[in-house]
């Protein structure tokens, strides 16, 4: 857990991590969530989809106060969609979580076309690392500067690269070129300790204020929910809030 390493720098925190600690890290209890993505559903029968009812909303974990967790923090929240969409979606993630990784890959598109860029929603990324791989992930998203989004997407999409590999710092840096960084670039953001204590604070936020123990974890104008939800149940939980 984080409260535990020390204040070395992400950097150096990369090459001492095992590679197998990581990919089992989605939850803050004492159990491991799964490693494995969710498997990918089997194709709908043409006979029968007519006939398949639409998914229901799942049941919300519980509610936080929207005024409070909308409250500015350490960091600049970093959003998709318009201010004023009807429905805010926060949510909670470790760039290390295959279950964040299946949701941003599978889910986040069509939500996007569906309600973020329609003006129904509106999308906060929080950042909820569970390990030096995430935090340091996190940190050359946040010096992507306006490119956060973008740097989040191919992380997520190459996290089996980078998240398993023996030689993090390498790994990550290769990607980081195809971004812009320089060799430079990437050692001064990976050692910036004030970058990293801001997200951690994030982290800790998230935990001490809002009850944040796994990710992926949203806050849907307030109802909290937890696990990787599929574009089906996204639906039903925004279109009875609409």
């Amino acid at each position: 857990m984080l409260r535990s390493l020390s204040r070395r720098t992400v950097l150096s925190s990369l090459a001492a991590l095992s590679a197998g600690a990581v990919l089992a890290a989605c939850s803050d209890s004492g159990e491991k969530a799964e490693a494995e993505t969710p498997a990918a559903p089997a194709p709908a029968d043409p006979a029968t989809t007519a006939a398949t009812p639409a998914a229901k909303a799942p049941e919300a974990a519980g509610t936080v106060d929207m005024a409070k967790l909308l409250e500015p923090g350490a960091l600049p929240d970093m959003a998709l969609g318009k201010a004023d969409a009807p429905v805010t979606i926060v949510e909670y993630a470790s760039m290390t979580c295959p279950h964040c990784a299946h949701f941003h890959e599978t889910t986040l598109p069509a939500l996007k076309t569906k309600y973020i860029d329609t003006g129904k929603a509106r999308l906060i990324l929080r950042e909820f690392p569970f390990d030096p791989r995430a935090e340091g992930g996190f940190m050359l998203a946040r010096c992507s500067n306006d490119n956060y989004f973008p740097m989040v997407d191919v992380l997520f999409k190459q996290q089996q690269t980078w998240a398993t590999a023996e030689n993090a710092s390498a790994a990550l840096l290769q990607i980081a070129k195809l971004a812009g960084f320089t060799q430079e670039t990437f050692e001064a953001c990976l050692t910036d300790q004030k970058l990293l204590d801001q997200i951690r604070a994030v982290r800790e936020r998230g935990s001490n204020d809002f009850g944040v123990d796994s990710t992926p974890t949203f806050f849907i104008n307030g109802k909290q929910y937890k696990g990787a939800l599929s574009i089906e149940e996204m639906s039903a939980i925004i279109d009875g809030m609409l």
